[in-house]
C-alpha cells in the first residue's frame, strides 16, 4: 500500500505462512523461528532497505498479568530482531508492539529496545498511534519504534481522518450470516456501501473468509440481553454462573458493537465474545478483518482459530501504510 516492495518474510506459525505465501507470491516467506536465520536478502545498495516486524506482543499486554515481566523469555525477542540488524545493517529499522511496551516493568523493555537501537549506531524516534486518526474503524492503540542509519529523527505522524469510520460504514454490506456459518465466498448485500467499504471491495461482487464461531446455545442467550455498546454487566447474573467470579470480567467481554462509531479493539474477539451490532452473534473473520481495515481480496487460510488469531494479531494495514509513508517521505523517496 505505500510503495514498499517485501523481499523476504520470516515467520514461524504455519497457518500464518499459508497467509501471507497466498497474498503475497511474490515474497520470500521463510518458515522458521526467527532465531534460526542468520541472514536476511540483502537487495541492491540502491534501495532504501527497511528491516520491519513485530516481537511477540502477549507478554506486554495489559490484559496478560501472568507473563507481563522481564522473565518471560519472549518478551526478550527483539534482541534477534536487533542480531539481523547488525548484520545487515538496514537503513531503517522498525519495531511495532502493543502500547504496554511502554509501560511494563517501568518501562525497561523501551528503555532496552532504544539503547539497543543506539548501539548499533541508530538514531530512533518512538510514537503511540491510535489506528481510528489514520482511516482505521477501530480504536487500537499501538507503539512503533523506528530507528535511522542517517541520523534522522521522524516527527510523529499526524492523523489523515478528523472523523472516525464508524461499525456501520465498515461492516453494513456484508452478507447476514447465522451463528457457526461457514461460506468461503458470498455476494455483497444490495445496499449502498459507503466510501471505506468501496476501498475495502475495490472491483469484486463478494469475497469470502465468512467464518463464524458456532456458540452454544448458553452463550447466544446471553448475547440476546447486550445492547449496543454494551458489555457483560448487561447480561442477568443467572446467566453467567459458569464464570468463578463474574465481576473480574474486564469491560471488552461480551461487547456488542456500537454501530455509530468505530470499533473497540479487535483482539481476541472469539474469547473475549464480542457480538455483532445487530445480530446476536459473534463476528465473521471479514467483518473483524475489516474492521482492521484488510482489503476484501486479502484471503485468509487455515482453520477459523487460526484465521481469527491472524487478523486479531496484524497491524491494521492502513496504520502501517501511515507509518511507512513517513519512513519514505523523510528517505526523500
Amino acid at each position: 500500500m505505500a510503495g514498499v516492495r517485501v523481499e523476504m518474510a520470516v515467520e514461524c506459525d504455519p497457518h500464518a505462512v499459508a497467509t501471507y505465501r497466498r497474498n503475497h507470491t511474490d515474497t520470500e516467506v521463510v518458515a522458521k523461528d526467527i532465531a534460526q536465520v542468520k541472514s536476511v536478502s540483502a537487495g541492491s545498495v540502491r534501495d532504501t532497505r527497511i528491516l520491519f516486524g513485530g516481537p511477540p506482543c502477549q507478554g506486554f499486554s495489559c490484559s496478560n498479568r501472568r507473563t507481563r515481566n522481564s522473565e518471560n523469555e519472549k518478551n526478550w525477542l527483539f534482541r534477534e530482531f536487533a542480531r539481523l540488524a547488525s548484520s545487515w545493517k538496514p537503513d531503517w529499522i522498525l519495531l511495532e508492539n502493543v502500547k504496554g511496551l511502554v509501560e511494563t516493568e517501568g518501562g525497561i523493555f523501551l528503555e532496552a529496545v532504544l539503547l539497543k537501537l543506539e548501539e548499533l549506531g541508530y538514531t530512533t524516534s518512538w510514537w503511540v498511534l491510535d489506528a481510528s486518526e489514520f482511516g482505521v474503524p477501530q480504536r487500537r492503540n499501538r507503539l512503533f519504534i523506528i530507528g535511522s542509519k542517517d541520523g534522522v529523527v521522524i516527527p510523529k505522524p499526524q492523523g489523515t481522518h478528523h472523523a472516525v469510520i464508524t461499525v456501520n460504514q465498515a461492516i453494513t454490506d456484508l452478507p447476514s450470516l447465522d451463528n457457526g456459518s461457514e461460506y468461503d465466498f458470498l455476494p455483497y448485500r444490495a445496499v449502498r456501501p459507503s466510501a471505506y467499504a468501496n476501498s475495502m471491495r475495490g472491483d469484486l461482487k463478494g469475497c469470502g473468509n465468512h467464518y463464524v464461531t458456532r456458540n452454544a446455545p448458553q452463550v447466544l442467550r446471553r448475547y440476546q440481553h447486550v445492547p449496543q455498546g454494551g458489555n457483560w454487566e448487561d447480561i442477568p447474573a443467572k446467566l453467567m454462573r459458569n464464570y468463578k467470579d463474574r465481576e473480574r470480567c474486564h469491560t471488552g467481554i461480551y461487547h456488542r458493537l456500537y454501530p455509530h462509531d468505530c470499533s473497540v479493539v479487535i483482539g481476541n474477539y472469539r474469547k473475549n465474545m464480542l457480538i455483532h451490532p445487530v445480530q446476536d452473534r459473534g463476528l465473521s473473520v471479514r467483518e473483524a478483518a475489516r474492521l482492521q481495515s484488510f482489503p476484501d481480496d486479502y484471503v485468509f487460510q487455515g482453520s477459523i482459530g487460526f484465521q481469527q488469531q491472524q487478523v486479531g494479531n496484524a497491524v491494521p494495514p492502513l496504520l502501517a501504510k501511515a507509518v511507512f509513508a513517513a519512513i519514505l517521505d523523510a528517505a526523500g523517496q
